[in-house]
């Protein structure tokens, strides 16, 4: 997000009819607040603006980062045409038309350039994407794509290709309250107490455009009320329904997040349920819910039921495309699959416990059969020698054949429960352990078999 350093106008001024987002936004890359790992000095995208040469690009982050900020920047640094298309509400009239706009400002007395904007590029089908590639290959204009979704799926490879792509991080707290300061210098609102300051920026979670709108709406009740302090009461009073419930940042909501997971772990769907939708209620953003369910079905489920997985990423894709209410609805069938669902946490153990080992532990070679050996000086030097192709032998499992490296004890890192497929899993284990050691007592040359 953006905020201009310069001190304000009055409140009589005609400018402050603007939205403050816009009254806040930046001139100079140097009032830009966050982002530093891509806009701080020496890093890559500052280096883009001061290449003197634009390139096209995708700016990939979640809503209220300044992605439209930075490219307006991007633009101005370059003296360039800025054009902005809604992939939301544009098509393929839109994009024509910025071709003409961007052939009237080449071959104009300026000979200006052009950069094009397009805003939720993701949401642009495959044909509206390819629009763009003979343009950008030929530099008519600049490409820059915002996206809150990863472009690696969402973005044609084609176009991709020729763009850089830069991922900007949600606004820290220090950011945020930055931003507060920068309000209140703009005479946009009175004082505010620092605890009220706090449950502000956690309601933000990182979004400096939320953050401005809110203050909006707290600057014209605060004006109609004529206060001279917005405390944490009144603005608990004001927002109630977006912030009635906990703080988002503080300990209850914690408490909420946790009751929900041990309410699926505890295989209670009415429990889940109900925490959900407290949470939900209380303002939790659903896509941090969604992320969490994802991360109960890995933790809690796991191979017991691995079609949990499967829905719990369903039901956030679901949400993304439906929004609030109508998504929220995946996000409730998603918990009482949970809930219902065979638990394991065997994989959660077994990982865990990798981890431990291997910390602890050196670095071992890998054996000589289990080495890549796409050259044939790797060859000589007997990379790959002995390896045994699974596929190849009797139901496609090589009895005897060893995976670790030399003199690491098998460590049993993952010990399958009995319950819903891990009963099979375990079931299959136990015969392939059989049959190793089987292979391993007949062998005549027993543990010198090559491995």
């Amino acid at each position: 997000m953006a905020a201009r350093g310069a001190s304000a106008p009055s409140p009589a001024h005609p400018s402050t009819h603007q939205p403050l987002a816009e009254r806040l936004r930046p001139r100079t890359l140097g009032e830009v607040i966050g982002q530093q790992h891509v806009l701080g000095p020496g890093m890559p995208l500052r280096l883009a603006f001061e290449s003197g040469r634009p390139h096209s690009c995708i700016l990939w982050g979640p809503p209220g980062v300044g992605k439209t900020t930075i490219a307006r920047l991007m633009a101005d640094a370059f003296d360039a045409q800025f054009i902005s298309i809604s992939a939301v509400l544009g098509g393929v009239k839109d994009i024509r038309e910025a071709v003409e706009q961007a052939q009237a400002a080449r071959d104009g007395l300026m000979q200006q350039r052009t950069i094009v904007f397009v805003d939720e590029v993701h949401r642009f089908n495959k044909s509206q994407q390819d629009a763009f590639l003979p343009h950008v290959e030929s530099g008519l204009f600049t490409f820059i794509g915002a996206t809150t979704e990863n472009p690696s799926f969402e973005v044609n490879s084609a176009l991709l290709s020729r763009a850089a792509v830069y991922v900007l991080q949600p606004l820290s707290e220090q950011d945020l309250k930055q931003i507060v300061v920068l309000a209140q210098a703009e005479d946009a609102l009175p004082a505010i107490e620092d605890v009220a300051i706090d449950r502000l920026v956690a309601y933000a979670d990182g979004d400096a455009r939320r953050l401005l709108n809110t203050l909006e709406t707290l600057a014209m009740a605060a004006t109609q009320e004529k206060l001279v302090e917005i405390t944490d009461a009144w603005l608990l009073k004001v927002l109630g329904e977006r912030m009635r419930r906990y703080d988002k940042g503080g300990e209850q909501f914690y408490d909420t997040i946790s009751a929900l997971h041990k309410s699926v772990r505890g295989s209670d769907p009415d429990a889940a349920l109900y925490w959900l939708v407290r949470m939900l209620d209380g303002g939790a953003d659903p896509r941090y819910m969604a992320r969490r369910l994802v991360r109960m079905a890995a933790e809690d489920v796991g191979l017991a039921d691995p079609r949990a997985l499967r829905l719990a990423l369903d039901a956030s894709e679901v949400y993304e495309r439906l929004g609030s209410p109508e998504g929220e609805l995946a996000l409730a069938e998603c918990v009482v699959y949970l809930a219902v669902a065979p638990k394991s946490n065997a994989v959660y153990k077994a990982y865990n416990a990798a981890r431990a080992w291997v910390k602890q532990d050196g670095t071992r070679p890998v054996p000589m059969h289990l080495r890549n050996a796409p050259t044939r000086l790797m060859k000589e030097l007997d990379y790959g020698k002995g390896y045994r192709y699974a596929h190849d032998e009797e139901g496609g499992f090589a009895a005897g054949e060893n995976y670790l490296p030399e003199g690491m004890p098998e460590p049993g890192f993952y010990q399958p429960v009995e319950r819903g497929l891990e009963i099979k899993i375990a079931l299959k284990l136990r015969e392939l352990r059989e049959r190793n050691v089987a292979a391993a007592t007949s062998s005549p040359q027993g543990s010198d078999t090559p491995s």
